[in-house]
């Protein structure tokens, strides 16, 4: 049973309030956040657009670049998983650090950045599962209608047990990732007309005004990693797997994608990537592939590549759910928002607001759809390509806003001569996510390819800096109306255990006046 009280919060009464403990291992969330990445996804359609779109050879390089920086964000981000345990993640370590007003700020980005990349994937996938109908079975589907079938489909497996999600991801994860390290070690066995060149690991490669781009690009084919302190309070010793899951899945992969666009600069040749890129597109790695393990496997690999997206949706939606329900328990959303589902344990309702949200920008971007039957690209262009961005935007925010607040938690706390290493390591990172994040604001009409004076470029990523504004308003009115409420942000099962010690005491101090 819950109860709301005068200031807002809702009362814990039982386990409503508190997500199913023990439900997942490391395993599971290793599985659990990778799958957000979509690595095939990334490989079959964001690699081949850095290559055709940025002239960047080196892009091998710029993911070990990158998995380094993020290495050095994760030491003191993964530090902080050990002393607060909370679904809201990014927003309650940086409520931690730098108090209520800034998580609640965070907690809107994060809702807003991670809706956003979930609901921009229907529009790929959707795409993708017509242009396969249309391929193998000789029928014309509208884009929209294999969209709102997945969403469904996600939205009954986010109200069913975590674990169950868990291994739904892990089998389709596995699945994508060992095709495309066929395909690596078939290019490593039959390689293009350069042969095994390492061309791409040589810094010059990295010359060029793209630059920025791609490393917006890069950084995005990352995002997943920092979703493990989400499930922490679902974890078997969260101390010990959060942090294992995010180094075991930084390190992945950033092997991952460095071997993977290796793998794709090797095949065509270093010379002839960029053109290639730009002549097959998305296509590229199909295209390669089929050349040296036949039309079959790379029939297979479509398909899978479809399922991919629909792996990376189911993680982004479990993530979204339980970021809603974190802030329905602290009062930042109407109470409802932070109840689980009794049998399950999952946040159910925060999983119906996320699928109702899903659906309706679905509906909103089939119905403005403006040709007859339908434009079988547009999804791809405006749905996948617009909310793709904006929510990468908000997440490299969080991250670099995160690494800040793990440096102020630890002074605050006196430990700051303890944790030097770590909060140097989270100072570098925050600096290099900085530049990532001017070269994205800057360069977002490159990022849209919008023409460098369409609104598009200063209205989208407004949305960002809006959801900032919008919370960082939202937790000054609540530290003067309900400063119960700001009180308790970021600390999550904490406050309700906090408040059922103090009606124990209250009770039993009742109860000797009765005396």
């Amino acid at each position: 049973m819950l109860t709301d009280n005068e200031s807002g919060i809702s009362t814990y009464k039982g386990e409503e309030r508190a997500l199913r403990a023990d439900r997942i291992g490391l395993g599971g969330l290793l599985l659990s956040v990778l799958a957000a990445s979509a690595p095939l996804m990334v490989v079959a359609g964001v690699m081949p657009t850095t290559y055709a779109v940025m002239g960047i050879v080196g892009q091998p390089l710029l993911f070990v670049l990158l998995g380094v920086v993020l290495v050095l964000f994760s030491v003191g981000y993964a530090e902080m998983s050990r002393h607060v345990h909370n679904a809201g993640a990014f927003y309650a370590y940086i409520a931690r650090g730098l108090g209520g007003t800034a998580g609640a700020g965070a907690s809107v980005v994060a809702l807003v950045a991670y809706s956003a990349m979930q609901v921009g994937i229907y529009g790929i996938f959707g795409f993708e599962v017509a242009g396969l109908a249309d391929k193998y079975l000789g029928t014309t589907v509208a884009w929209w209608i294999p969209s709102v079938l997945a969403a469904l489909i996600v939205g009954v497996l986010g109200w069913l047990k975590i674990d169950l999600s868990a291994k739904v991801l892990g089998v389709l994860l596995i699945i994508e990732c060992a095709m495309v390290v066929v395909f690596d070690f078939a290019v490593i066995g039959e390689p293009g007309p350069e042969g095994l060149s390492l061309a791409a690991f040589n810094p010059e490669t990295l010359a060029g005004a793209g630059l920025g781009t791609a490393l917006c690009f890069a950084f995005a084919s990352f995002v997943g990693f920092e979703q493990a302190p989400v499930y922490a309070e679902e974890t078997k010793r969260p101390q010990v797997v959060v942090r294992r899951a995010m180094f075991l899945a930084v390190g992945f992969a950033a092997m991952f994608l460095a071997l993977s666009s290796w793998a794709l600069n090797v095949a065509s040749g270093p010379s002839r990537i960029v053109s290639d890129a730009q002549e097959q597109s998305a296509g590229l790695l199909f295209f390669l592939a089929e050349g040296r393990l036949g039309g079959t496997f790379t029939d297979i690999m479509h398909i899978f590549f479809v399922t991919g997206m629909f792996a990376a949706m189911l993680s982004f939606h479990n993530v979204v759910a339980r970021y809603a329900f974190a802030m329905g328990r602290e009062g930042l959303l109407p109470a409802s928002v932070g109840r689980t589902n009794r049998a399950s344990g999952a946040p159910g309702t925060g999983s119906m607001l996320q699928s109702a949200v899903s659906l309706v920008v679905i509906l909103v971007f089939a119905v403005t759809d403006d040709k007859p039957h339908g434009d079988p690209t547009a999804p791809v262009l405006n749905l996948f390509t617009w909310m793709g961005n904006v929510g990468a935007l908000g997440v490299i925010v969080l991250m670099a806003t995160a690494a800040v607040a793990v440096i102020a938690f630890f002074v605050r706390r006196g430990a700051a001569r303890v944790q030097a290493w770590r909060l140097v390591c989270s100072g570098i990172a925050c600096a290099a996510m900085i530049t990532v994040i001017v070269y994205t604001v800057k360069d977002f009409d490159v990022l849209l390819g919008a023409e460098p004076d369409s609104p598009l470029s200063w209205i989208l990523p407004g949305i960002i800096g809006l959801a900032m504004a919008g919370g960082l308003v939202y937790g000054r009115v609540l530290r003067s109306a309900k400063p119960e409420v700001h009180r308790r942000i970021g600390l999550g099962n904490e406050a309700f255990q906090l408040e059922k010690t103090a009606t124990s005491q209250a009770a039993a101090a009742g109860r000797e006046g009765d005396a």
